[in-house]
């Protein structure tokens, strides 16, 4: 008998501290609804920003096309010329280390 008197005294401790527990799991639940609240709008601010740089990224890329366009057709309509020391066969010789593509570049800034 004293054993169930003193589960019962247990149980109903247990039972006064529930309402502590429920208010402490819902200030939990209102932390956490917060913090998702906070990450689903920088979430949102990164989406913005990303779409913003890859819409950039294919601005500069379409411009890079378009000017790499127009220079193969400013190459493309003159015809090869020889340079004062060409070398043998017509092909214009680049100083040691230059690589084709710098040479390029120098001859677009002329």
């Amino acid at each position: 008998m004293e054993r169930m008197r003193r589960k019962n005294e247990a149980l109903e401790a247990e039972l006064l501290r529930s309402p502590e527990r429920e208010e402490a799991a819902r200030r939990d639940l209102v932390v956490a609804r917060e913090r998702l609240r906070m990450s689903e709008e920088a979430e949102e601010r990164l989406c913005a920003q990303l779409g913003e740089v890859e819409a950039e990224a294919l601005a500069q890329a379409r411009e890079y096309l378009v000017r790499i366009q127009s220079l193969m057709k400013r190459l493309s309509s003159h015809p090869p010329q020889p340079r004062q020391g060409a070398a043998p066969g017509g092909a214009a010789a680049l100083a040691p280390g230059v690589r084709p593509s710098v040479a390029l570049e120098r001859a677009e800034i002329v």
